[in-house]
């Protein structure tokens, strides 16, 4: 193989449930897996820190966040684009 060919960055898409941060926004990201033994699917949850440099993204926004090198203790993904807006109340 001459070319390097580069690895695939994980991809999650979540909604933005904090924006307080200056350049950080949290992610959380929800998923349906199922239950090894019962076989009912269950509802499993994790929140990221994601860099947002602009500081464009707000709370209630769903977002894609792509995986990346760290930036800080914390964060390790790197906000990609903007799925949907929120709606706002």
């Amino acid at each position: 193989m001459t070319e390097l060919s580069k690895p695939l960055r994980r991809t999650l898409v979540g909604r933005i449930v904090s924006d307080k941060m200056q350049k950080t926004v949290t992610v959380l990201v929800e998923r349906q897996v199922k239950h090894p033994v019962i076989g009912k699917y269950v509802g499993k949850s994790k929140k990221y820190h994601a860099h947002d440099e602009a500081g464009t993204y707000k709370m209630g926004d769903t977002v894609e966040i792509a995986e990346s090198k760290p930036i800080s203790r914390t964060k390790s993904w790197v906000v990609t684009r903007l799925v949907e807006a929120s709606k706002g109340i």
